[in-house]
């Protein structure tokens, strides 16, 4: 190996160094990260990883927020290092004048646990980000055995003015019993699934009574025309999809122009005749 293949492999895993702070954090020592710590992080989270799914208006007309794509499979490992990365994207945005909603996928037994759960709170209070900016995005729902610990931490999320979303919601009245209790303010459904009539349409018109006024609806995997067809008959508040956007970096995302991707999606077809497909 020469000296020089020898440098650059030494750069690449300085830069792919992950944070021991940070991975240690669901233990009682990570309270005390390091300006050190802070600066690698902040090197760290510079590079355009292609990791925030856009999320537009039924019409495609407004971007309404983002979903950081990394967290869905994320290990207890790099939880907390992704967490912080998720919020500092929003930061940046908002630093740069957009106020776009970040959600941020976390796993059942991570609201369960308190130790995440006061971790998460801290970089939440750290980020100073204004009320709304910040969605917890629920990805199931907890085992009996942990119900009680996974409520109380929902509690504390909400207390710090972060939005409760649920992903992957399937229609079931335990998921209707939550979303009411929890006043969540998302539920995402898989246009995939309502595709073939595996979500009940029952559960969108009971998400539209007054008891859910707050819940809003988001459609995920828009993939066809019809997809989008449908979510306007459907009365759907959000999509996001490869039809509507593919995952971007944090500085694409900044730069999205609304009207030119209103244009580009819905002036491609009238609407009016998709074939058995449904697509133009």
């Amino acid at each position: 190996m020469s000296p020089k293949s020898r440098l650059y492999t030494l750069v690449k895993a300085w830069k792919n160094k992950p944070f021991q702070e940070v991975r240690d954090a669901c233990g009682a020592p990570w309270l005390g990260i390091s300006s050190q710590a802070l600066e690698e992080h902040q090197s760290w989270s510079k590079r355009q990883a292609i990791s925030h799914e856009p999320i537009f208006n039924c019409k495609g007309t407004k971007l309404t927020g983002s979903l950081f794509r990394p967290l869905i499979t994320a290990t207890d490992m790099q939880f907390l290092r992704l967490f912080m990365e998720g919020l500092d994207a929003i930061s940046y945005w908002h630093r740069s004048g957009r106020f776009i909603p970040g959600i941020l996928p976390v796993p059942e037994h991570v609201i369960a646990s308190s130790e995440y759960v006061d971790a998460m709170s801290d970089l939440i209070l750290n980020s100073r980000l204004p009320v709304g900016l910040v969605a917890i995005g629920l990805q199931s729902m907890p085992e009996r055995s942990m119900l009680s610990k996974y409520k109380d931490g929902l509690l504390r999320m909400r207390r710090l003015g972060t939005l409760l979303h649920l992903l992957n919601f399937s229609g079931c009245a335990e998921q209707l019993q939550w979303v009411e209790e929890m006043q969540m303010d998302g539920v995402h459904i898989d246009m995939a699934q309502l595709r073939k009539e595996l979500l009940p349409f029952d559960a969108l018109s009971q998400i539209r009574r007054p008891t859910y006024s707050s819940t809003q609806i988001y459609a995920s995997n828009i993939t066809l025309v019809k997809d989008i067809e449908n979510a306007a008959e459907w009365q759907i508040d959000h999509c996001y999809g490869g039809l509507m956007m593919p995952p971007l970096s944090r500085h694409q995302t900044l730069q999205i122009n609304d009207s030119r991707i209103a244009k580009a999606i819905f002036s491609l077809h009238p609407h009016q005749h998709p074939n058995q497909n449904g697509d133009k």
